[in-house]
C-alpha cells in the first residue's frame, strides 16, 4: 500500500513538472508594412555588402528623373534637383535628394507622399544624370577626361588616353581615389613591370571619379592619403 502511494506521488510530481517546462503558444504577429514594402523597394540593410562591392548611383545636382505613380497617374511628374539638392514636389513641396541611390530615393517619395495617399506606388527612372568617368593626366597622348563605360583598368585607361609619351615614367603611375570631401588615396603602380612581365594580375579597376598622372620625373614618395585640394598639383591645367 505505501509501494503504491510513493509511486502515486511521483507521478504527480513529474506532471506537474512537465507542466512548468512546457510553454505556452503564443499568437505569431505579422510585422508590420512599411512605406518602403509598400512602394516594392527592399528595407535599409537588406543589401550590405552588396552595395560595397557594386557601389550604386547617387543622385546629385543637375540630374533629373520621372515620377511614376502606378495608381494615380495624375502625380506622374519630372523633376530636376537644384543646386542646393532638393527637388520640388507636386503637392508635397521641397524634398531634400542629393547623395541619395535610386532605391533610397524612392522610399524617400514613398515616405513623403504616403502622408497625402494611402500606399503609393512609385517608380524612379533616371533621364538625365552624371555619366561615370575618369580624368587622365601628365605624359600620355591625350589627357583629359573620359567617359567610363564598364570595367576599365589602369592599363586600358591609358590606351584609352592614346598611351604613354617618350618622356614619360611609366613605372610610377599615379592613381587617385577619392575617399571624401576633404581627402584623396594615392597609390603608385610600376605599369612597366606589369607590361614588360606580360602579368596584369596587380592592373586595377578603376573607379568613377578616378584619376591617374603619368609623371614625366621619378617620384620616390608619396603620403597614401593628402588633401584632395592638393591634387591639382600634380595635374597640368594648361593640358586642358
Amino acid at each position: 500500500m505505501r509501494s503504491r502511494l510513493l509511486i502515486a506521488v511521483a507521478v504527480f510530481i513529474s506532471a506537474v513538472a512537465v507542466g512548468q517546462t512546457t510553454p505556452a503558444a503564443s499568437p505569431v504577429q505579422a510585422a508590420p508594412a512599411t512605406a518602403a514594402q509598400g512602394c516594392g523597394v527592399s528595407a535599409p540593410g537588406a543589401s550590405e555588402g552588396f552595395s560595397e562591392r557594386n557601389p550604386r548611383y547617387k543622385i546629385e545636382a543637375g540630374d533629373s528623373f520621372d515620377v511614376a505613380f502606378e495608381f494615380a497617374p495624375e502625380f506622374n511628374q519630372t523633376t530636376t534637383v537644384q543646386p542646393d539638392g532638393f527637388i520640388t514636389l507636386r503637392e508635397i513641396g521641397d524634398v531634400h535628394v542629393t547623395g541619395q541611390t535610386v532605391p533610397e530615393l524612392t522610399r524617400t517619395l514613398c515616405d513623403a507622399y504616403g502622408k497625402i495617399m494611402a500606399d503609393p506606388s512609385i517608380a524612379v527612372v533616371l533621364k538625365d544624370f552624371e555619366k561615370p568617368y575618369f580624368v587622365a593626366g601628365g605624359q600620355v597622348t591625350h589627357p583629359g577626361k573620359y567617359t567610363l563605360r564598364g570595367d576599365t583598368t589602369l592599363t586600358e585607361a591609358v590606351a584609352m588616353a592614346g598611351g604613354f609619351t617618350t618622356a614619360s615614367k611609366h613605372s610610377q603611375v599615379l592613381l587617385f581615389r577619392k575617399v571624401d570631401d576633404k581627402w584623396t588615396e594615392a597609390k603608385v603602380f610600376n605599369v612597366k613591370k606589369m607590361l614588360n612581365a606580360k602579368n596584369l594580375g596587380e592592373d586595377p579597376f578603376l573607379k568613377p571619379g578616378d584619376m591617374f598622372v603619368v609623371p614625366q620625373n621619378t617620384i620616390s614618395k608619396i603620403s597614401r592619403y593628402l588633401p584632395t585640394s592638393g591634387v591639382n598639383a600634380y595635374m597640368n591645367p594648361a593640358q586642358y
